[in-house]
């Protein structure tokens, strides 16, 4: 799979993601500045969000529009997506800006207009959120445009990730990618089970990765020696600026730890290799070998009580302390020397 010419998965390191959301809080200039931040701290790509509050509710308050519990506990969904969204407008300006910058920029669409805008401005991918992974229309309508895709499972069972897979496929997606998720703000490390990366990899053949809601960088890290090809978390410039996802998102540093960290597992993770390693070519003089401890004339024979192990390793190792003993010495040997093959009578 390839995102504007970067190849994922297929051996290569983790693609990390710095999800935007809404964490400008409604400031073109802070979306500017926290896509510099993205690249500094390491990013491959920037993701924002795409839709207007009336293309992905209703305006009304009554019960089924209001949020009761959560982060946003008291809000309609109009109030919430009204206060979240990335204005329509501003997104010319940022896709100019990430070219500015070289690093990829693309979108989650919530509805066909939205895919519309986004392939007017040359998106090189679409991610599908979670909670519109049950969208089989909106699915197969991202697919059509022939562009790479990312679908996040948070919330989907089994069978529905089967359906969202389908769909993508059905609708001409060639390279497809799929994100384990909790869609919990935050979610509970515990409750992430990256196990089902490796099932998930298995089952359905495709690249795989997390979209990490946890409040540190663990879980995140550590999915990348359960196979995790892309990393996907919450970015922002402060997480006390009282914006709709700030609470749960990691600061410039944060994520350019989170960057370094995901390499450092995809690299220590290596190949299987038994062999000495470069860098402990230098200690190997200090393993055990076989020392005499006391003067032994030539021809005197090597008892137990003659002979150690101890570091370091100029000796011959200790898995020959059998045969070394009931040996006669071949010339007179000194305290304190290491024990030698050539120093004892054949």
């Amino acid at each position: 799979m390839k995102i504007d010419g970067r190849e994922i998965g297929n051996g290569q390191p983790p693609y990390v993601i710095a999800e935007m959301s809404a964490n400008h809080n409604g400031n073109l200039d802070a979306a500017l500045r926290l896509m510099n931040e993205a690249a500094k701290a390491g990013a491959d790509a920037i993701k924002i969000q795409t839709y207007r509050p009336d293309t992905i509710t209703l305006n009304s308050s009554a019960p089924d529009f209001q949020i009761s519990e959560g982060p946003w506990k008291g809000r309609t969904l109009f109030e919430l997506y009204d206060w979240a969204q990335t204005p329509w407008d501003w997104h010319g300006a940022l896709f100019e800006h990430a070219r500015s910058l070289g690093i990829t920029l693309f979108s989650s669409p919530f509805d066909p207009t939205a895919v519309d805008l986004l392939e007017s401005l040359g998106a090189p991918a679409y991610k599908v959120a979670s909670f519109e992974a049950v969208d089989l229309p909106l699915i197969r309508y991202i697919a059509s445009k022939g562009k790479p895709m990312i679908i996040s499972t948070g919330m989907a069972d089994l069978e529905e990730t089967r359906e969202a897979v389908d769909a993508a496929r059905q609708g001409g997606c060639k390279e497809l990618a799929l994100l384990h998720c909790v869609s919990g703000y935050p979610a509970p490390a515990a409750e992430y089970n990256l196990l089902t990366l490796r099932d998930m990899k298995e089952r359905f053949g495709l690249v795989t990765g997390l979209s990490d809601h946890t409040l540190d960088n663990t879980t995140a890290i550590a999915s990348v020696a359960l196979g995790a090809d892309i990393i996907e978390k919450h970015m922002t410039l402060d997480r006390s600026g009282d914006g709709p996802d700030d609470a749960f998102s990691l600061e410039p540093k944060e994520f350019a730890a989170l960057c370094h960290g995901a390499r450092t597992a995809w690299e220590a993770l290596g190949k299987i290799d038994y062999g000495r390693k470069s860098s402990e070519q230098g200690n190997v003089k200090f393993r055990r070998s076989l020392y005499f401890v006391r003067d032994l004339a030539a021809g005197e024979v090597v008892t137990a009580d003659a002979i150690r192990s101890v570091r370091p390793g100029f000796g011959v190792p200790p898995k020959f302390t059998d045969d070394v003993i009931g040996k006669k010495v071949a010339r007179d040997v000194a305290s304190n020397t290491p024990v030698t093959f050539d120093a004892l009578e054949s």
